[in-house]
């Protein structure tokens, strides 16, 4: 009898699911050049088509005496690839009735009642306020058009308060509410897009309708239905052998290994974890997880979440109007064609956005380099892991979806 670490995923060769091994072999060169480049240090990717992997590659070279190799099994820090999964956590619960996108977030959390709109300064450069058109609501922050913001654009009066408040570095549930209370909200609900802390606060909106910590949940309600068994918000000290060395670059050419900075490495599960940031996976365990988002919420005969929370999650919900401002985030540009569903950006329009992928695929990435996307259309997944901290790091998202296009062979 198969168990979940062995059910879910089989095994074929790329042109028994109609991949080209050749197409394949040129997505491997094209990381194997920034291997060879040292932009990268290594990488693990893997691809699966029809519900089968074809390929996992373990790219590199330790990049400095004494650092361990890469495998197939590397623990890698996924960073904002934990967003996506706090997206079928929110799901779980609005399959359970629990909440529903109209609701104001204060419904959930009241602590979050009271919250203003900045609109600017006065003449002694005080902060002008008013008060929202609507509450923001569950909805609005499962899109980032809540309101709020990341602390992570200097030149911004709100975004800089979110530096001081160093709301990430919350040590609590309670903590981390009254840090995100202080401080009013950067435009008003539903009237533009900006990344955010709106991950976080569904991480706390997920223990307060459950009644378990996030690590909890996460664990007994996807990770182990899914046999995600390295996937974690810390790695066990059994594991540490197996957890891949964090890089950091100022520039090209430049590896250095590099400090995590901006969640702590956990050798057990965290006091108060984060729903937008902080899992370590491998490449296995998260195709697990992209097959389920191709399945509609079913793993291995095991119902998840239900198939209609996995499309609405996989579902464009910004307006044509926010998509023509092109916001960005890292290598992602919101445009037409490119929006965002639940908790990862939707190509709803391949020809409009520019990339050869098919219609409806889902997709995020991490800070430290990692990315993935779940391809509806083609039945395809793709999951790329490196750990290299740095505002230069090259697309390799985009570059491995332009050449997995020819690597389709139907």
């Amino acid at each position: 009898m198969s168990t979940p670490e062995t059910a879910g995923l089989g095994r074929a060769t790329p042109e028994e699911v109609g991949l080209s091994t050749a197409g394949l072999q040129r997505v491997d060169a094209a990381v194997q050049l920034k291997v060879d480049e040292r932009v990268i240090a290594g990488a693990v990717t893997l691809t699966a088509r029809h519900g089968r992997i074809v390929r996992t590659s373990v790219l590199g070279r330790p990049a400095r005496a004494g650092d361990r190799r890469l495998a197939e099994d590397t623990i890698f820090r996924i960073f904002s690839m934990t967003k996506p999964v706090t997206g079928v956590a929110m799901g779980i619960l609005a399959d359970r009735g629990l909440w529903a996108p109209q609701d104001p977030i204060a419904k959930h959390l009241p602590e979050l009642a009271d919250l203003k709109v900045y609109t600017g300064t006065d003449r002694q450069g005080r902060p002008l306020l008013e008060e929202p058109a609507h509450p923001p609501t569950v909805g609005e922050l499962l899109t980032h058009t809540a309101g709020f913001c990341y602390g992570k654009r200097r030149g911004d009066r709100v975004e800089r308060a979110a530096v001081r408040k160093k709301v990430l570095r919350a040590t609590g549930t309670d903590d981390f509410l009254a840090r995100i209370a202080a401080l009013p909200l950067v435009f008003q609900p539903g009237t533009q897009w900006r990344y955010s802390v709106a991950m976080d606060i569904q991480g706390v909106l997920i223990e307060r309708l459950s009644g378990q910590s996030l690590p909890d949940f996460f664990q007994e309600r996807i990770f182990r239905p899914l046999g995600m068994r390295d996937t974690a918000f810390h790695t066990p000290p059994d594991k540490l052998h197996r957890r891949a060395r964090l890089y950091y670059t100022l520039g090209p050419f430049h590896l250095q290994r590099g400090p995590n900075l901006f969640v702590k490495d956990h050798t057990h599960p965290p006091a108060f974890a984060l729903g937008g940031m902080g899992l370590v996976s491998t490449a296995a365990d998260y195709a697990r997880f992209a097959q389920l988002l191709l399945n509609r919420g079913e793993f291995a005969g095991q119902r998840i979440v239900s198939a209609a929370s996995v499309e609405t999650q996989m579902t464009n919900h910004l307006p044509d109007a926010l998509l023509t401002h092109e916001y960005q985030a890292g290598h992602y540009r919101i445009r037409p064609g490119f929006g965002y569903g639940w908790n990862g950006a939707v190509v709803h329009d391949p020809e409009q956005a520019g990339l050869p992928v098919g219609r409806g695929t889902y997709m995020w990435d991490g800070a430290a380099g990692t990315w993935f996307w779940a391809d509806p259309e083609h039945d395809l997944i793709h999951i790329g892991m490196i750990q290299l901290l740095s505002y230069s790091a090259p697309p390799l998202q985009r570059i491995t979806q332009h050449l997995m296009a020819d690597a389709i062979l139907d």
